[in-house]
């Protein structure tokens, strides 16, 4: 039996083509959930649904009521909420002193302020217990120049996902985060045309290589299963990255221009 068979999953996030959050709903599939995808772009969400057979939810993590509805539309499919999972994010990169104040009430609301009301509410629609996942960063633990309203907002919710393990630990509610480093993603594609950027990254990671999606879901498909004995906890998976560092500013640069020169 595959060992998602009889539960249903939400993966919040997957409105963005080949994104991670698609990769890790794909996963959940394949692995005999029924899943119900959601974001804010309806026709990628129901292209994508229709490819695994799933369902697709309309949802802005901004806005609680939104996340009320995705709650009450999954339960509405297919009769629960087994797992839910929070992979949306905004990797902004800019200096700390001209982050202006519209940009971190952004960064708030969409990596503070909404991943905490949707673990309220999928918390309080789990009737059955489950898993609770939010994708993070290894940047919530290291550092990483120009990043940092991303990195404190990412480092807050990872502590909000302890708590809400220890406090629904005894109704069978599990929650846990995962932390990639950079990512083989859409998100990065702009970035790896950059010539000597990625590189500059490569010495960090003991296993040789940059993370995938793939990665990611297979870390979040363990975590979704009844074979998971684990809650509160922030699984780096990321190559060892942690083990090292990221590149400073400086470095990225050099590396950067090296490749230039040779080209």
């Amino acid at each position: 039996m595959a060992k998602l068979s009889g539960k249903t999953a939400i993966v919040l996030g997957a409105a963005g083509k080949d994104n991670m959050a698609q990769h890790i709903a794909a996963r959940f599939a394949q692995d005999g959930a029924s899943v119900v995808v959601a974001g804010r772009h309806k026709d990628e969400l129901e292209q994508f649904a229709k490819t695994i057979d799933g369902a697709a939810c309309v949802c802005d993590i901004t806005k609680r009521a939104n996340i009320e509805a995705l709650a009450a539309f999954a339960k509405k499919c297919f009769g629960s909420i087994d797992v839910a999972v929070n992979a949306t994010g905004w990797g902004l990169l800019k200096a700390f002193l001209e982050t202006t104040e519209d940009e971190l009430v952004a960064m708030m609301d969409l990596q503070f302020k909404g991943p905490f009301q949707f673990l309220q509410v999928m918390a309080a629609n789990m009737d059955r217990g489950g898993s609770l996942i939010q994708i993070s960063s290894a940047t919530a633990t290291i550092m990483l120049n120009d990043h940092a309203a991303y990195m404190g907002t990412k480092a807050g919710i990872d502590h909000v996902v302890r708590c809400v393990a220890n406090e629904f630990g005894g109704k069978g509610l599990r929650a846990n985060s995962v932390s990639p480093g950079i990512t083989d993603t859409p998100m990065t594609a702009q970035a790896k045309t950059t010539p000597g950027l990625f590189e500059a990254f490569a010495s960090a990671y003991p296993l040789g290589r940059v993370g995938t999606s793939g990665d990611i879901a297979a870390a979040c498909a363990w975590l979704a299963s009844d074979e998971c004995f684990m809650t509160g906890q922030n699984l780096q998976v990321n190559g060892g990255l942690t083990l090292r560092r990221n590149p400073n500013r400086d470095e990225i640069h050099a590396s950067v221009m090296k490749a230039m020169g040779a080209s």
